[in-house]
């Protein structure tokens, strides 16, 4: 839906629940839109370490030798 500056003033409210219940609200200025009213989405926490123990690396993994394919690929 899209509403103009006066009506997203006036209604704002109804707006926001119109977005939070999935509907892209857009809010115009002379016609034109400007604004896209989307609900907020909190990030998730990060848990450092949940896949200690999981992730396995060759013993080469660091080593200084470059791929001379991989190289060729990136241009180096």
């Amino acid at each position: 839906m899209q509403a103009n500056m006066h009506e997203a003033k006036s209604k704002l409210s109804q707006l926001v629940e119109r977005a939070e219940a999935g509907e892209e609200v857009v809010i115009a200025k002379s016609g034109k839109p400007v604004v896209k009213l989307v609900p907020f989405k909190t990030e998730k926490k990060r848990i450092f370490g949940q896949f200690k123990g999981q992730v396995h690396t060759t013993e080469d993994f660091d080593s200084k030798e470059v791929n001379e394919d991989i190289a060729d690929m990136f241009g180096l």
